[in-house]
């Protein structure tokens, strides 16, 4: 029986730490008494003794002067001297509670902002990234799958670009002819065929997956035009350096503009006349663009060249294309960038 307070001991402090309780974020027990009501009973109980003292030291009229409307009314403002002050003593009590009460949920709703606002903030800063949730936990799996799509898509382009400059030097080291040839200036590039429509809506909006073999070709042959390649390769970069954030072209859901909107802007209109290019209303993805344009000079060198390159490839393709493949052209991740890109540099205001 000696033993047992000490065994008690021992397990309480072999016994695991209690988790802190979140204190303020929990909902307050209400107190039935408060130092306010004791307050107010006092002060109602010293008004009320007071009160019997008076009226009952109070001599009677001896005369009886004034009759029964005399004793009513003196009734009547008997009441009102008694039950008035007691009743305005309590309605500043319960005003006085009330008041306390909004002072303690102001300060809990004021500390579980600043709470949010600093998950939040940690969040941003990738501190956020090790939480055990199953959904977050799934999201990333998401997020992880589609990086790498895109990742073995652009090795594929890297390898093919890898594969043509290393056949460059050899077609180069071959021996060249005693006459020698004249330099027109003509370049291989001029003797490639024009690029289909399709072909160009299709490269913009990159193959789907690695089996996509129909999109790889097309994307292959604009490569071979300087323009569409310049585009493709502003577009893969910002593309890329979206991924980093968790933004994918293929989350976003932008509002469809008319073909006449998409050609005023071929033409050379800007502001107000093409803001429903700006289709892009996800408020997460614009936060997220705009934090980074300001804070990374890299990625903001590279949405302004991917914008710019747009503005006068799209003018070209205006030229010789109809609604439909301007339409066609407007679903591709491409114009998807440029309109979340257009819309954080301040293309549509």
């Amino acid at each position: 029986m000696a033993e047992q307070p000490e065994i008690e001991a021992a397990a309480d402090n072999a016994a695991p730490a209690r988790p802190t309780p979140l204190g303020i974020y929990d909902k307050p027990k209400p107190q039935t008494v408060t130092g306010i009501e004791v307050v107010a009973i006092a002060l109602s109980v010293l008004w009320l003794l007071g009160a019997v003292v008076f009226f009952v030291v109070l001599p009677q009229d001896p005369q009886g002067a004034g009759g029964g409307s005399a004793d009513g009314l003196r009734f009547l403002m008997t009441m009102l001297a008694v039950f008035m002050p007691v009743a305005m003593i309590w309605v500043a009590a319960t005003a006085a509670r009330a008041s306390r009460v909004m002072r303690e949920e102001s300060q809990r709703l004021q500390t579980a902002i600043d709470g949010i606002r600093q998950a939040y903030i940690a969040q941003q800063q990738g501190h956020g990234l090790q939480s055990g949730s199953s959904s977050v936990a799934r999201k990333l799996d998401e997020i992880a799958t589609t990086a790498r799509k895109t990742e073995t898509a652009l090795a594929t382009f890297q390898s093919r670009r890898e594969e043509q400059a290393r056949k460059a030097p050899q077609v180069a080291a071959v021996p060249a002819d005693d006459q020698p040839t004249l330099a027109l200036g003509t370049q291989a590039a001029d003797l490639a065929p024009m690029l289909s429509n399709d072909d160009f809506i299709r490269a913009l909006n990159f193959p789907e997956t690695a089996e996509d073999e129909v999109g790889f070709a097309a994307l292959r042959r604009a490569l071979k035009d300087r323009s569409a390649a310049q585009l493709v390769q502003a577009a893969q970069d910002v593309l890329t350096l979206m991924s980093q954030d968790g933004i994918y072209m293929d989350d976003l859901r932008p509002d469809r503009a008319r073909p006449e909107i998409w050609r005023q802007f071929g033409q050379g209109a800007r502001g107000r006349p093409i803001a429903p290019l700006g289709g892009i209303r996800d408020r997460s993805s614009l936060a997220l663009t705009n934090a980074r344009m300001k804070q990374d000079p890299i990625f903001r060198d590279a949405a302004h060249h991917f914008l710019r390159r747009f503005d006068k490839t799209f003018a070209e393709f205006e030229e010789r294309a109809s609604d439909g493949e301007i339409s066609a052209l407007a679903d591709t991740r491409t114009a998807r960038a440029f309109m979340l890109l257009g819309r954080c540099a301040g293309t549509f205001d």
